[in-house]
């Protein structure tokens, strides 16, 4: 199992658990309100959305990672597309954080 497939699993349990939050208006909400432990942004997403989010992240020091698409982010939250996804699990988070970097 790969690293990317690892997090889509850990992506997929926070979601079912409700500890994720997607579409830009939640994630910017779960960011700003200190809810959000790491936010995914898709590869394919726009330019302003990635560097709205990120901006966004620095200042709030929020972890911030670009992960697959925006139709494979969708499907690990259970949606069709995804632009964005706020984990606000910090356990979750962390986990996701590792597999991602460990393959960076």
């Amino acid at each position: 199992m790969t690293a990317e497939e690892k997090a889509a699993g850990y992506i997929g349990l926070a979601a079912r658990g409700r500890r994720a939050v997607s579409g830009e208006f939640s994630v910017e909400q779960a960011v700003k309100s200190g809810k959000a432990f790491l936010v995914l942004a898709a590869g394919d997403a726009s330019d302003n959305t990635k560097k709205k989010f990120r901006n966004m992240c620095d200042y709030y020091r929020v972890p911030f990672l670009i992960y697959g698409n925006r139709e494979s982010l969708g499907k690990t939250v259970g949606r069709q597309f995804r632009a964005t996804v706020a984990l606000t699990d910090q356990g979750l988070a962390g986990a996701i954080i590792k597999e991602l970097k460990q393959n960076a």
